[in-house]
């Protein structure tokens, strides 16, 4: 047994829909990998457990896997609202959205959230930031924007498959706009942050 599924095979088991959707997305879909998958899934699940917020806010709906799970964690009365910038997504994605236990709790919209996101007037206790790299920074800062103080804000792919420290990637666009996230936010004294070396990195960010 590998470590990995042994660490998988430790926690809880991601739910049978989820299952479904994980191979549908691999299946279907060109880049399935990008799809937060069973760990991710459970932490995602857990940490909005934790902090039991009222509104959600995604960023990079992708095939839902993230939404969905996050959604599964929510209290009574919670909402997440998700954006997918990819409107060829939306075939695939909204009837996986729109059949799961917890459509009730998920607004699923087709946009560009840095510009659509605060015009819904919501205040979110917590953002998940999963959308195209090159703009990780001004994702970023419309987050902070509309996140109370005390939220939260998770970065997802902050690692980037270890390209982060390798000089040969330099020059490619998505990992450059990682590499600036990562060194914009590890200066801004408005939060607190700290890098998970879960899969492909995740970044938890505090506002104060």
């Amino acid at each position: 047994m590998t470590l990995d599924n042994y660490i998988l095979t430790h926690s809880d088991p991601e739910p049978d829909y989820l299952y479904k959707l994980w191979r549908a997305t691999n299946i279907h879909l060109l880049h399935g990998r990008m799809a937060s998958g069973h760990l991710q899934g459970r932490l995602l699940k857990m940490l909005v457990g934790m902090i039991r917020p009222k509104n959600v806010l995604e960023v990079g709906t992708f095939s839902g896997y993230s939404a969905l799970s996050m959604a599964e964690g929510l209290e009574d009365g919670g909402h997440l609202y998700t954006f997918e910038i990819n409107d060829e997504q939306e075939d695939f994605t909204r009837p996986w959205i729109e059949q799961s236990p917890w459509a009730d709790r998920i607004t699923f919209l087709i946009g560009d959230a840095i510009t659509e996101a605060p015009r819904l007037g919501v205040s979110f206790d917590l953002a998940f930031i999963d959308g195209d790299k090159r703009t990780y920074r001004e994702t970023y800062e419309m987050a902070l924007s509309v996140v109370r103080k005390g939220g939260f804000i998770l970065a997802d792919n902050t690692l980037w498959d270890g390209h982060v420290v390798d000089p040969s990637y330099g020059k490619d666009q998505q990992t450059h706009g990682i590499v600036s996230f990562n060194d914009y936010v590890r200066q801004d004294s408005r939060v607190e942050r700290v890098i998970l070396p879960l899969r492909d990195g995740l970044t938890l960010i505090r506002k104060l």
